[in-house]
């Protein structure tokens, strides 16, 4: 018997733990550059720890959330252009923390693939980092799972995970009642919901990633790329106003199932579809689909990624305080007696 012949590495399994201990060296300036008030150490513990003291809380409660970037990924991997679905893991959690009246503190990542590229996730990671800073939210830590048999090729999966923190009582939604404004945020974009929906489009299109955009200047893989618009600095200046009500997340569900998420029971929206221009790239898929307007408005944000609702009284108050973040809102609608979102206008 020969000890050579069975002599086996982990390496020989496809696991290169080199490779993962040199992406963690590369990575931690950008980590470096996340950090906020709270946070008490850096990379390479088994653990990460934030002083919420520190970082100002008298009596927190602390919101947790976790998303992914969805099948914007395939469209990422394919192309090759990979330095900004990082802030769109970034932007899907705390975007979310944000809409309960939490500030986002800190943020992990869990990136795992067949075989680790150590360029490829440097680039994923620091456009991670850079969600983090437009957050002013840390990266605290994460994990880089390379499974050589689960994911084929140059393929790899994302997920993030993120923690804020309120004073108690400070919750959202608050108090939201009939005529109340509806303040739509305008988005970047298709941020990061319907892209099972977009990828067929493009194909049906016979549009190629790399043909100049149909829907404006460059490359189309730029514009279905464009990463999505994280809100937290615009909506803290609205939080320290006193007199933000509510916050909606237009995601997966678009604006008729989202919004109401937002509302107590009795209470619906009435919302004017010619108040804002909708991007071109919306257009562009709406007529390339022959997408019933309904259809268009559970799947995509339209250019509507997040709704303020404000008292009509606190409404210009609350419109300064986003401007102030470089936020123009536009006054898209009401709250009203009823259930769910009606419409008027068209797309």
């Amino acid at each position: 018997m020969s000890d050579l012949k069975n002599s086996l590495t982990y390496a020989d399994a496809g696991v290169d733990i080199d490779a993962g201990n040199a992406l963690v060296e590369r990575i931690k300036p950008a980590a470096k550059s996340t950090k906020r008030a709270g946070v008490m150490d850096g990379l390479g513990g088994f653990g990460a720890m934030f002083d919420l003291k520190a970082a100002g809380f008298d009596d927190p409660v602390l919101v947790s959330a976790t998303d992914g970037v969805g099948t914007k990924l395939r469209i990422a991997i394919d192309t090759g252009k990979l330095d900004t679905v990082g802030i769109d893991l970034v932007a899907m959690c705390v975007n979310d923390l944000i809409c309960q009246g939490a500030v986002p503190l800190f943020f992990l990542d869990y990136f795992a693939t067949g075989k680790l590229d150590i360029d490829k996730a440097t680039d994923v990671i620091n456009g991670i980092a850079e969600g983090c800073r437009q957050a002013n939210t840390a990266l605290v830590g994460g994990e880089t799972a390379e499974m050589p048999g689960m994911y084929e090729g140059e393929d790899f999966d994302l997920a993030g995970f993120a923690v804020g923190a309120m004073e108690r009582g400070g919750m959202l939604p608050v108090n939201v009642a009939d005529g109340d404004v509806l303040l739509g945020l305008p988005s970047s974009g298709i941020h990061s919901n319907g892209y099972s929906l977009v990828r067929k489009i493009v194909e049906m299109a016979g549009l190629d990633w790399n043909d100049p955009s149909p829907f404006g200047d460059g490359l189309a893989r730029d514009a279905l790329l464009e990463p999505t618009k994280i809100y937290v600095r615009p909506a803290v200046a609205a939080l320290e106003t006193g007199h933000l009500k509510a916050l909606a997340h237009i995601t997966g569900g678009g604006l008729t199932e989202n919004l109401p998420r937002a509302l107590p029971d009795g209470l619906g929206a009435q919302i004017d579809l010619d108040s804002w221009e909708r991007l071109p790239i919306f257009n562009w898929l709406i007529a390339q689909a022959g997408l019933a307007q309904a259809e268009a408005l559970k799947t995509f944000n339209c250019g509507i990624g997040m709704i303020a609702i404000v008292a009509p009284e606190n409404a210009a108050e609350i419109e300064a305080a986003f401007s102030s973040e470089g936020i123009d809102a536009v006054r898209i609608g009401a709250i009203v007696a009823g259930e769910g979102v009606a419409y008027t206008g068209s797309l």
